[in-house]
């Protein structure tokens, strides 16, 4: 199950970079580090990071999902802006 939140990470990350060439890694003591095999090596990129780290670092690379928002919550984000002001 703990690896399974790790490679799930890694498919969206593949999904978003359009790099199918990242993998997932599991070392001892539960730590998982990320590497990138497009240039033909295995090149690490990051350090071993427990599952719920290794998840968040994973999130934030590559270009992120655009956030999807009818008309009625743009209108309600911009009421909550203006009462602010």
């Amino acid at each position: 199950m703990r690896t399974t939140r790790a490679i799930h990470a890694v498919e969206r990350l593949k999904t978003r970079t359009g790099n199918a060439r990242y993998a997932a890694v599991s070392v001892s003591g539960g730590l998982f580090y990320l590497v990138d095999r497009s240039t033909g090596a295995d090149v690490k990129a990051s350090d071993p990071l427990p599952l719920d780290e290794f998840v968040s670092f994973v999130d934030q690379l590559g270009p992120q999902k655009p956030r999807k928002a009818s008309k009625l919550d743009l209108a309600f984000e911009e009421q909550i802006r203006n009462s602010k002001k």
